[in-house]
């Protein structure tokens, strides 16, 4: 079924929108996911502050060059959705946990990084980075740490009677 102009002009403005408020995006290769598992997926980025669509690669394309995304656009096998948000890794750590338990069927095939597009392995790399949080709780476990060594050794010195 074809898409009429004014469908393709309303596709590629929600994509050019979307993009504008994005720190990062990641296009996704999904082929054979159910109906019931791409639902999923759509409910646990959303709940992440995710947005995912999938539309035609023209589409994307027009809607990257309104953006002036720079760079080189990775090769997009199939059928490809882009997923993006205001968080510059939550996209591609998102749909990366999902493709975890659907490696056959689902993976990211590249992405947007601050304005420029990045290859599919840039982004896995993008993805495997800890979030916010994590680093703040591996942060405060090393100051811990310290903090608790120099006790011992302040108490040790104080139980010899030094």
């Amino acid at each position: 079924m074809a898409i009429t102009k004014q469908k393709k002009a309303e596709i590629t403005e929600k994509l050019s929108l979307g993009l504008s408020s994005a720190a990062g995006a990641a296009f996704v290769s999904a082929r054979g996911i159910t109906a019931n598992e791409m639902n999923t997926l759509r409910r646990e980025l959303r709940e992440k502050g995710v947005k995912y669509a999938v539309a035609k690669k023209s589409l994307m394309k027009r809607a990257f060059a309104e953006r002036g995304i720079t760079g080189t656009l990775p090769e997009l096998p199939g059928e490809v959705a882009i997923a993006w948000s205001a968080d510059p890794i939550a996209a591609s750590k998102g749909v990366y946990e999902f493709a975890k338990a659907n490696k056959e069927r689902m993976q990211l095939v590249g992405g947007i990084y601050e304005g420029a597009f990045m290859s599919k392995e840039e982004i896995m790399q993008l993805a495997l980075v800890p979030s916010y949080k994590e680093l703040q709780g591996k942060f405060a476990g090393v100051l811990s740490a310290v903090v608790t060594k120099f006790v011992r050794v302040v108490d040790a010195k104080a139980a010899k009677g030094e």
